[in-house]
């Protein structure tokens, strides 16, 4: 079997065999968010599918850098060079500096992302924190030929970029509107009704410094006027300071495609000919019962909403978890529709999957040799590691865990011959069980297990609830047993009486 890692590359739109610049190590940047509101559910499953692709990376024994920076100044309203600066503009509504509503939202953002059970990146930058590194790149770009001063804002000249990259004098193969598809003829009817564009040589040109008016909270001094940088021009920074001028991943949402990676390596070939990163993975979109989320049309959830159930799109509330075990139920690439049916058998499916996970790690090592249920076990094992190699596919993965349950819950029962499973692929299959679960699809046990599955503070307590309820069954006290056995049940909690005593399991 080919256990070798394949990328969709969103530049070149085919698969790719992935292979690291520097081998052993993996540079990966990854878009954050912009700090001027509370974060939306579309960005958690954008940072969750990039959490399981670090999560996997460093499962196939990578070490990865992952980098992924925080926008806090330049990123304006219209998502070009048109509008306000977000956070300026949330600073002025609620009288604070402009720091404070960064530091605000940026603790939310990072409160949510722990609740998501995601990994912190290694390296998360801030734009503010990055004033010189991006002054000198638009200096390089200046020098290079592809920019220009005007009214004491520089704009990146498209029309020459795109000359000198189909003359070959930049990069191979390369040219403006690679990535996204876009034409530069298209993008002129595009930007013709945006503010300065009479300061621009083509509408197509996209500032990398901007000078500053009165009313902007936020600027710095440069060689062109006191102003601010760019949005695009952040991430090119960035990334090269941490990750080199080129590297290997560069993720984000797939609405970031245009303008803003266009121009990301439009800037890194401008200022020193190379491409910032040689594969480009984009998340798809999160829809909600078959449309895109807007506010204006109600059609919208927050993360905490879904969690609490006080929204008229859902009928209760959700695990964190729940919701993450639904992400996972869909490629990353492809858009995932949210919709109440569709977490309620999330529920179902995620609490199946924990229940199993408990039932495994707490079989003991059996003494048996193998026999064709341990090839069975071990097919599945592998094509879950293949589903994961083709381009991160979990859903495929969870299929495989789910075939392995039946499984597990008939090695318990001593069915079918898996009585004989040998003590070799038990303990693999505990390992690899518990690997997906929580170190790949970084899930935990919503009923408190620890790192391994296995719920320990809550074993202790039901084997209490399971031993007073055979006392009060030993003692006639029927009323008792049953209060016991309905208050369990309300809480999805079941019971199952056998030959060798009572077990219990989430519904």
């Amino acid at each position: 079997m080919n256990n070798e890692l394949t990328i969709y590359n969103s530049l070149s739109r085919k698969p790719e065999l992935f292979e690291s610049k520097t081998e052993g190590y993996v540079g990966m940047y990854v878009c954050g968010p912009t700090v001027y509101s509370d974060v939306h559910l579309g960005n958690c499953r954008t940072f969750v599918s990039f959490d399981i692709i670090y999560r996997y990376l460093m499962y196939l024994g990578y070490k990865v850098r992952y980098v992924r920076n925080i926008t806090d100044v330049g990123h304006l309203t219209g998502d070009s060079d048109d509008g306000e600066d977000k956070i300026s503009k949330k600073a002025k509504l609620e009288n604070l500096e402009p720091m404070e509503v960064a530091q605000n939202y940026s603790n939310g953002f990072h409160q949510m992302m722990e609740v998501f059970e995601t990994l912190p990146p290694s390296i998360e930058p801030r734009a503010t924190g990055h004033i010189i590194e991006q002054i000198e790149m638009v200096e390089k770009i200046i020098e290079n030929g592809f920019a220009y001063e005007s009214n004491g804002s520089v704009y990146f000249d498209t029309l020459k970029f795109d000359e000198a990259c189909r003359a070959g004098k930049v990069g191979e193969n390369v040219f403006y509107g690679q990535l996204s598809g876009r034409i530069l003829d298209d993008l002129l009817a595009e930007s013709r009704d945006l503010k300065k564009q009479n300061e621009k040589n083509h509408p197509s040109d996209f500032a990398i410094w901007m000078k500053a008016d009165e009313s902007h909270l936020m600027r710095w001094n440069s060689p062109w006027s006191v102003g601010f940088p760019g949005w695009h021009l952040e991430c090119s920074a960035m990334s090269t300071k941490y990750l080199g001028e080129g590297f290997d991943i560069h993720g984000g949402g797939t609405d970031l495609k245009f303008p803003h990676h266009e121009n990301e390596i439009a800037q890194n070939l401008g200022s020193c000919g190379c491409s910032p990163a040689k594969y480009w993975l984009h998340a798809n979109m999160l829809l909600m019962n078959g449309k895109k989320m807007s506010k204006s049309d109600g059609n919208t959830i927050s993360p905490q909403e879904l969690f609490t159930g006080e929204s008229p799109h859902v009928t209760q509330g959700y695990d964190p978890m729940v919701v993450k075990f639904f992400m996972l139920q869909s490629h990353y690439r492809s858009t995932l529709d949210l919709t109440d049916l569709a977490l309620q058998a999330a529920d179902k499916g995620y609490k199946r999957l924990m229940e199993a996970n408990r039932i495994l790690q707490a079989i003991s090592i059996p003494e048996g040799e193998a026999n064709d249920k341990s090839a069975e076990i071990k097919q599945l094992m592998e094509s879950a590691v293949a589903d994961m190699n083709d381009d991160f596919n979990t859903p495929k993965a969870l299929s495989r865990l789910f075939e392995l349950v039946p499984i597990i819950n008939s090695y318990q029962n001593k069915l079918d011959g898996y009585d004989k499973l040998d003590a070799t692929t038990l303990t693999e299959l505990k390992k690899f069980f518990a690997n997906f679960l929580f170190d790949i699809f970084g899930l935990k046990d919503a009923m408190g297990s620890d790192s391994n599955g296995v719920g320990k503070s809550m074993d202790g307590l039901m084997e209490l609830v399971i031993d007073l309820r055979q006392s009060a069954r030993e003692n006639k006290d029927w009323a008792t047993s049953d209060k016991i056995r309905d208050t369990l049940q309300a809480l999805d909690i079941q019971l199952k009486d056998g030959k060798e005593g009572t077990s219990w399991s989430l519904n």
